[in-house]
């Protein structure tokens, strides 16, 4: 399944529904802070949105209110986010990684722990090969 391109907003509401589980447009919409807290109908159209996405799904319905959850993991979101970051520097993390150094944005424990990931990583593809 290809996951689907989202926006500001959908990512937005994609956060409370990992952080709050199954919930209805009313609870998602009340996990915005109060200032600037899209009203009910914009929250409202986005999931619909989503919802033709395959982002969110229905999974059962109270009274009048539609009960939605999350049907892409936040891992899998980042992933893609983080893909078409590094497709705008033609695929090199240099400069991505450069940035984050210059703006002290990451530590040392940061880079201490992606060593032990590529470590890990490097590993597991020796064994499959």
């Amino acid at each position: 399944m290809t996951l689907p391109r989202l926006t500001k907003l959908e990512l937005q509401i994609m956060e409370a529904l990992w952080n709050l589980g199954p919930t209805s447009i009313r609870e998602i919409q009340e996990a915005f802070p109060l200032r600037g807290r899209p009203a009910y109908t914009t929250i409202q159209t986005t999931i619909y949105r989503m919802e033709a996405k395959k982002a969110v799904r229905r999974v059962k319905k109270i009274s009048n209110a539609h009960i939605f959850e999350a049907a892409v993991t936040r891992d899998a979101v980042q992933r893609r986010l983080i893909d078409e970051l590094l497709g705008f520097f033609g695929g090199r993390i240099q400069p991505v990684m450069a940035h984050l150094v210059e703006s002290g944005k990451i530590t040392l424990d940061d880079v201490h722990e992606a060593e032990q990931a590529l470590r890990s990583a490097s590993g597991k593809a020796r064994q499959k090969g």
